[in-house]
């Protein structure tokens, strides 16, 4: 693979948790907006989003697609680069 198609955290991933997500997500102590953050807390972030349950239903916020979770999971599997 090369550098061309490598996922990244501020190029691929950290647009897909919107403003809402990140302020949400910090009373819970996880900033959505930190790759540090995120990746230390991949595996939950990916259940989450591919079970479907967040966004909340009544949020107003879009459920990730499929895509966007095989994107989520392509990022980790390849390291989570920055």
């Amino acid at each position: 693979m090369t550098d061309d198609t490598k996922t990244s955290f501020e190029k691929d991933i950290r647009p897909m948790f919107t403003d809402t997500d990140v302020d949400h997500m910090k009373a819970f102590d996880l900033d959505l907006s930190s790759r540090d953050d995120v990746q230390k807390h991949a595996a939950g972030i990916y259940k989450t989003v591919t079970g479907g349950t967040m966004p909340p239903p009544g949020s107003g916020e879009a459920r990730w697609t499929p895509a966007m979770c095989e994107r989520f999971k392509l990022w980790v599997d390849q390291g989570c680069a920055p």
